[in-house]
């Protein structure tokens, strides 16, 4: 995932809404969002890296979720361990965010961002393993953890809530979605596939050449040069009344206009124990 905005008990009857763009090189094989299982047998609702076999949003029966991004890091060394087993981990295991954030080697990754969350203990927490005042620069990994706290959020490529232009625009949308009885209203999903670019006195500063930072920096992302773009869409709302909606649409790269189309359209239903 490269764009996340998510509302946890931010209005009523809604305890959590997320809208996500997942960003990723065309030629890496992915899985669209279906139940399968993990290694040992933990049930995953969510999409998955066929290559490395993790995955970047995924959710389990018993109500435990995560999501993830990557922290922009130019020249950075690649590290081993893939990050989308980060999430698969928190599935797997039955400790809160605490205990968990104890088990992790920071060194073993590359930068990242970790959203966790227990829908049966109301208990939500960010993980990273970048300095959250400075998530580009060179830098030791480090264990970082911090709870999440009611109301909109935000996650792109630096930490939690840095207030990039993409980010600003998509939790915009999401706050008026709140206020709709629509679960798929047209300003959140119209803002999922957004390709405006970020005005350059408002392009974030990562390390990156300019006109890097400017393809990067719509809330939906076209770089058909690199073969990368958004490759995935991803709305999940769930109800008052426990039911857990997730619907993603995948994007072929080689359409000239970005939609959110019934044929690319996946949808997963699961009420919360």
């Amino acid at each position: 995932m490269c764009l996340i905005a998510f509302a946890i008990d931010a209005a009523p009857g809604v305890p959590l809404l997320v809208a996500a763009n997942r960003d990723e090189y065309w030629a890496r094989p992915t899985a669209a969002l279906h139940r399968w299982a993990l290694d040992d047998g933990t049930p995953v609702i969510g999409g998955r890296d066929l290559r490395d076999g993790g995955t970047w949003l995924g959710l389990g029966p018993t109500g435990r979720i995560a999501w993830l991004t990557n922290v922009r890091q130019p020249g950075a060394e690649h590290r081993g361990r893939s990050r989308g087993e980060l999430v698969s981990r928190w599935l797997q295991s039955d400790t809160d965010s605490t205990g968990f954030v104890d088990t992790l080697d920071p060194a073993a990754y590359a930068g990242f961002n970790l959203v966790v969350g227990d829908l049966r203990r109301g208990e939500w927490a960010w993980i990273g393993n970048r300095r959250p005042d400075a998530p580009h620069a060179e830098q030791a990994p480090e264990r970082h953890w911090r709870a999440i706290a009611p109301g909109v959020h935000t996650l792109s490529n630096a930490t939690l809530n840095t207030p990039w232009p993409k980010a600003r625009r998509l939790a915009q949308a999401l706050g008026d979605a709140l206020k709709s009885s629509d679960e798929q209203p047209a300003s959140l999903t119209g803002a999922l596939i957004d390709t405006t670019l970020a005005a350059d006195a408002d392009l974030p500063r990562t390390g990156v050449p300019d006109e890097v930072e400017r393809v990067l920096s719509s809330p939906f992302v076209r770089w058909p040069d690199h073969a990368y773009g958004t490759r995935s869409s991803t709305l999940l709302r769930l109800g008052a009344d426990g039911e857990l909606r997730i619907d993603e649409w995948t994007h072929d790269g080689a359409a000239g206009t970005p939609a959110l189309s019934a044929h690319a359209h996946r949808q997963e239903r699961i009420r919360v124990p």
